[in-house]
């Protein structure tokens, strides 16, 4: 499952278009450096402009607002032989999160991610094939249950809810051993709508 970062300034309830003229590029900016954070572990400033080509004072306000919004924290100031300590940023892998829902031939999964990447908790289903009816009931009883370890805060940190799925499921009746009729019911079935429904969050 692959994890997105481009919701993670919205769950984290950033304005990255304060005090700028280019409030798309300066988004762009955060997330280009949010995702280079977590490829590469905690940075300091000067690391991520050196990587980045963004000018220091760029780097320095991105930085100060995901901080300010939860979605980097400072770590603690390492000492070199010569010059200022340098001190690192990491992803705050509470700062934001994301569901995930993994539809397979014989079972489907609920998982939770944090702003690191970290599953910090999963839902296991398996059935015999996938049926859209029994999905649905599987998302409806299992949302709660998923994000159940988090608080209110937590809660609004959650950025979104993302459908992995195999392509026109309704043609794959003779790989799963389903009757025609059955999967025929994923034609025309608007899966993100009816999740829409059940939660709060944007469905992709």
């Amino acid at each position: 499952m692959i994890m997105d970062l481009n919701e993670a300034a919205s769950a984290g309830h950033a304005d990255l278009s304060r005090g700028t003229h280019q409030p798309g590029l300066r988004a762009y900016h955060a997330r280009l450096l949010l995702s280079l954070i977590r490829r590469h572990g905690s940075l300091p400033k000067a690391e991520i402009a050196r990587r980045t080509g963004l000018s220091a004072q760029t780097v320095s306000v991105i930085i100060r607002q995901l901080e300010a919004d939860g979605l980097l924290t400072k770590e603690k100031p390492q000492r070199g032989k010569v010059g200022q300590p340098l001190v690192p940023f990491s992803l705050n892998r509470d700062g934001a999160y994301f569901i995930g829902l993994k539809i397979g031939r014989r079972s489907g999964d609920l998982i939770l991610l944090d702003l690191a990447g970290n599953v910090r908790a999963k839902i296991h289903q398996t059935y015999a094939y996938p049926v859209p009816g029994e999905l649905l009931s599987f998302v409806r009883r299992s949302l709660d249950r998923l994000t159940s370890h988090l608080d209110a805060e937590g809660r609004k940190r959650i950025a979104g809810l993302g459908i992995a799925a195999p392509f026109e499921l309704w043609n794959w009746g003779e790989e799963v051993g389903a009757a025609h009729n059955i999967l025929e019911a994923w034609r025309g079935f608007d899966l993100q709508k009816d999740i829409e429904a059940l939660c709060p969050w944007p469905v992709y």
